[in-house]
């Protein structure tokens, strides 16, 4: 038996919905993990299930029952640990709840380090004299540590309603549009993003702040009445939730992405782990759930509070009928119209054309996270004619929604500029890429797909997004992340896109790599040889995706100095995309 990781939990996890000790240990030869990504039901490994007592290893039992007399002795009460099952073949997960940091982590220690001596945890064994020594040792130690508390911000010690926010994809964007829904009804709105933490909109501290320390700044503030958060699974995983409760959750999806880290290796423990803020939303508070993932909808099962359920759907789905009998909500797309329907009554919110986010209708990702936000925002207190003003006043400029679907004009051709991190991400946009390309009268313009990624995505996912572009762009180039590496080769995460091009029928000569993101953009449109079909000019009709993750500011600097302007879409949709000029406007 061998330590992987001991790591104290903060606040409510995947294991507990409070602050635990977490000690990984590995019992028999190393392997690593080789299951599925969506695994069957005999495979299925629920990260939070407690294992009964009869299949425990023996040295994972003995590690126990030392805790359990270390925690007595160190007065941390008899409410005593779990075992918990990992992915990764041979280890355990030994989680127990703590009140003091130093003492935890010591107690841990010292109950692996007697447990590998073989030293009886019953106090009326026989021990050695090295035995008791050991022992002693570390009874002095237990008896100096210090006893730090947990730094979650209880709900007796907050003065604001919560909406957590998490998912895959859509989690910044949902975040962004619940925040200005309730600015715009005249709230002060505290928002965690991973661009940073903002006060009604304006941006006061840069950085990646999805974590318990985002939340846990804003919730300190005293210049807002409402805090909206988004909530990425490395805090979760890492530290566990900032703070005790909700008042509401969105979780809009689960993807393959950042799978293969911290031991989450399956779609469904991805799920179980983003879950856990909708396992804290209070019982009187609302769950805001995608119907249309059926590991999301699935979390309505484990949850104390009220569900609502969105999806895109056209017609309700059985479980989305069986929910709105049973007295549930759910927010849908109706002949173009975004409702909120309730077991007897529908209403009317907003024409999908009226929101500028969904591209009129075509960002069919931007159209379930309207449907989430709008969930999100009505579990806070919202009126629908708040909402409504709201979406239809938001817009996926780079002021408002950096990096989320920013479009510009560049003579013919049009720029997608977006975060798209994952396969998911940037099958997303290049819906929308696709559907500005088709223009109008047959006429298309071919598309350009500019991808790279950071690299701890695993292998799969690396393969998975170049098989995408190469399957629906006419033209693929790779930029490298050299921010992001995390711990990859600049050629490693090259060489596994470039592979999945390959897969996707595009020869590698074809395939260009540029060293950065701003680079990247402006060979393709400079015109680089190949960058354009032969014959045209370089200023041709096209569509350029760039998936952009470290250079935002220089890539939006370069569009500006090219001469690229903003994309209104709110006044300009007709003829961004041509073909909708003879759909009909209601009102």
């Amino acid at each position: 038996m061998r330590l992987v990781e001991t790591r104290l939990l903060e606040g409510p996890n995947v294991y507990r919905l409070e602050p635990v000790v977490k000690l990984e240990l590995a019992v028999g030869r190393r392997r690593t993990f080789y299951g599925q990504r969506d695994p069957g039901r005999h495979a299925l490994v629920q990260l939070g299930a407690a294992v009964p007592v009869r299949d425990w290893p023996d040295g994972v039992a003995a590690v126990v029952a030392w805790i359990r007399r270390l925690r007595v002795d160190a007065g941390e009460g008899r409410r005593g640990p779990a075992v918990h099952r990992s992915s990764d073949p041979g280890h355990w997960i030994v989680t127990f709840p703590w009140l003091g940091a130093e003492r935890a982590l010591t107690i841990a220690e010292a109950a692996l380090a007697l447990a590998v001596r073989d030293v009886s945890p019953s106090r009326t064994a026989h021990l050695t004299g090295s035995q008791e020594r050991l022992l002693a040792r570390w009874q002095a130690r237990l008896a100096e540590a210090r006893a730090t508390p947990p730094t979650w911000v209880r709900d007796a010690d907050r003065r604001v309603p919560i909406v957590s926010i998490s998912g895959t994809n859509g989690k910044s964007t949902v975040t962004r549009l619940i925040t200005h829904i309730l600015l715009r009804s005249g709230r002060h709105v505290g928002t965690t993003t991973s661009d940073g933490v903002l006060v009604d909109e304006r941006m006061v501290d840069p950085g990646d702040w999805t974590g318990p320390g985002g939340a846990q700044r804003i919730l300190a503030r005293h210049d807002i009445d409402v805090a909206v958060l988004e909530t990425a699974r490395g805090g979760i995983v890492l530290r566990g939730v900032g703070y005790e409760s909700n008042e509401a959750s969105v979780l809009t999806n689960v993807s393959a992405d950042h799978l293969d880290l911290q031991g989450i290796h399956t779609l469904p423990e991805l799920a179980e782990v983003k879950s856990t803020i909708c396992r804290i939303t209070r019982p009187h508070g609302w769950v805001v759930l995608n119907a249309d993932d059926p590991l999301v909808l699935a979390v309505a099962r484990r949850v104390r509070a009220r569900v609502a359920l969105f999806s895109l759907a056209p017609d309700p789905s059985p479980a989305i009928r069986r929910h709105l009998a049973g007295g549930g909500r759910a927010y849908l797309v109706r002949d173009d119209e975004i409702v909120e329907r309730n077991s007897a009554t529908e209403t009317e919110i907003v024409e999908v054309t009226r929101v500028p986010l969904t591209i009129g209708g075509l960002a069919r990702h931007n159209v379930a996270n309207v449907l989430a936000a709008a969930g999100g925002a009505r579990a806070l207190g919202a009126s629908v004619d708040q909402v409504r003003d709201g979406l239809a006043d938001f817009a996926p400029d780079a002021a408002r929604s950096p990096g989320r679907l920013n479009l510009f004009r560049l003579g013919a051709r049009i720029v997608i500029v977006d975060f798209a991190h994952n396969e998911a991400g940037l099958a997303a946009i290049l819906d929308v890429a696709e559907g500005i390309a088709a223009g109008a009268a047959g006429r298309a313009a071919p598309i350009t797909a500019i991808i790279g990624t950071a690299g701890d995505r695993p292998d799969d996912t690396l393969r998975g997004i170049g098989r995408i572009a190469a399957g629906r762009a006419q033209r693929v180039a790779i930029k490298e992340t050299r921010r992001y590496l995390r711990g990859r080769t600049p050629e490693s995460v090259v060489g596994e896109l470039l592979a999945g091009v390959v897969a996707g029928g595009v020869a590698a000569a074809d395939v260009p790599v540029y060293p950065d993101e701003t680079r990247a953009l402006q060979a393709e449109l400079n015109g680089t040889p190949g960058a354009a079909p032969s014959g045209t000019r370089p200023d041709s009709p096209r569509v350029i995706v760039l998936m952009c993750h470290q250079e935002r500011d220089e890539v939006l600097e370069l569009l500006a100095l090219a001469g690229a302007r903003p994309v209104d879409v709110a006044s300009e949709l007709t003829t961004l995309v041509p073909r909708l000029q003879s759909r009909p406007r209601r009102g």
